[in-house]
């Protein structure tokens, strides 16, 4: 048979749409692949970690409830352990619904192990009523320390299990796309020696994709989770890349987290807070810092014990971080500093209306923390400092307000040293207020609700 041109190119024609099929049905099947990895350590591998630290979380809180109670024998105490072994079972149960791999025969002696838990105790809780301490606490030291080590154990195994199945995923994610793209590259040059412009399409379409997400993979191990794949793509590509996405800010949330949150509230802490004011200042834009602060909250852990208090600083976190998931947190931050100190970073504007958001929350709220008696007359007594028995009021608020534009403050300890100065002034007002500074004003704004 004689070889025409027009057979000539049919053929190239024939072999570059081989080729093309081929490296159309390498590269759909490879990015399903990496789509269901990707997948995987988002709805699995990242579930099974989280619920595996609120599950320690609760353990730990456990733990520390019934060491203070057999020293302190405040009823909230037993109170507050039976909340977190509740907390516990729920994410236990959570994990089981979920039925994932590897977790069947781990998690059932877990909940054996927990009930044990809480049958000694309810031993120790017996033999406190009974004036019987040095038994109860005899009995924490043995029992109740040796099922809080297994049960540490196994969840902490859990957990491990877990994060090596992410490392593993991760590796198999950026050794397949490698492979992807140089398949898919060896099989558009082929395409292009046929002499159709398809096989650009085929390498814009494919290879460089695969060529971001390698890269960007590479940045993610080597710890930089900022790297914008610019892949917007509506097929399989486009949802890898965005779940490749979801996984990376998901990624740097928990080392955020894991580095500097507050392990009352997990919010952000100090390293945030300043790294979070210098930015803004740097960018020349207004915005605020807010310092808040609670007044009278020493007599009052004083009185109602440590235990207590720290559920008022947990109900002030509550408090923004709610109102933040209604009218949405994009542009503000929430610190914690520590203690009863909490910090807003938002736009002026943003910064105001939740600022007196939690002044009229906080006043609402907060009377239901009191006994019946403390609510009616309206202070607790106490004792001050030198050990002088005096009535204190009720908690409120203090919130301080001041703006900075990247201009007037040099850096975040001078703006931070403002603010503080300005939370005295507010904290020497009656009640729970929020002020803020006036430029070219001696003192400051007062805002004050409820």
């Amino acid at each position: 048979m004689k070889l025409t041109i027009s057979r000539k190119l049919l053929f190239s024609y024939l072999v570059m749409a081989l080729l093309t099929v081929l490296a159309s049905a390498y590269a759909v099947i490879s990015l399903r692949d990496l789509n269901d990895l990707a997948y995987r350590i988002i709805n699995q591998d990242f579930f099974i970690v989280e619920t595996s630290k609120k599950m320690m979380d609760a353990l730990l809180a456990q733990e520390s409830a019934e060491r203070k109670y057999l020293i302190l024998k405040d009823p909230s105490l037993a109170d507050i352990f039976w909340v977190r072994n509740q907390e516990l079972n729920q994410n236990l149960q959570e994990l089981k619904n979920a039925r994932f791999p590897g977790t069947a025969k781990t998690l059932p002696q877990v909940a054996i192990l927990a009930t044990k838990y809480g049958v000694i105790f309810n031993q120790e809780l017996a033999l406190v009523k009974e004036n019987r301490l040095s038994e109860a606490i005899a009995l924490s030291e043995q029992d109740g320390k040796k099922a809080i080590e297994e049960i540490a154990s196994e969840v902490r195994a859990i957990q491990r299990k877990a994060e090596q199945d992410i490392d593993i995923r991760m590796n198999l994610i950026r050794e397949r796309s490698t492979n992807a793209s140089r398949m898919t590259l060896i099989l558009s040059v082929m395409s292009l020696v046929a002499g159709l412009s398809l096989a650009l399409l085929i390498t814009y379409n494919i290879s460089i994709p695969l060529r971001k997400l390698e890269k960007a993979t590479s940045l993610v191990a080597e710890g930089q989770f900022d790297h914008d794949l610019q892949i917007h793509h509506r097929d399989e590509i486009g949802s890898l890349a965005r779940s490749f996405g979801r996984m990376t800010e998901r990624l740097k949330v928990l080392e955020t987290m894991n580095l500097d949150a507050s392990p009352l509230t997990g919010l952000p802490g100090n390293l945030a807070i300043e790294r979070i004011i210098g930015e803004r200042l740097s960018t020349g834009q207004p915005f605020s810092l807010c310092q808040v602060d609670l007044d009278n909250f020493k007599p009052f852990a004083d009185k109602y014990g440590y235990a207590w208090a720290s559920e008022i600083i947990k109900e002030v976190a509550r408090i923004l971080t709610d109102e933040l998931k209604q009218t949405g947190g994009k542009g503000v931050f929430i610190g914690h500093i520590g203690g009863d100190d909490f910090v807003i970073i938002a736009d002026p504007q943003r910064a105001e209306a939740l600022s007196r958001h939690l002044v009229d929350q906080f006043d609402a709220r907060i009377p239901l923390y009191y006994s019946s008696e403390d609510q009616e007359q309206g202070f607790i007594i106490g004792k001050d400092r030198k050990g002088r028995e005096q009535t204190f009021p009720l908690l409120t608020v203090s919130v301080a307000m001041v703006t900075g534009d990247g201009h007037r403050f040099k850096n975040a300890l001078e703006m931070a040293e403002m603010a503080a100065e300005l939370k005295e002034y507010a904290k020497t007002l009656p009640g729970s207020n929020f002020v803020r500074e006036r430029r070219g004003e001696s003192r400051a704004a007062t805002g004050r609700t409820g």
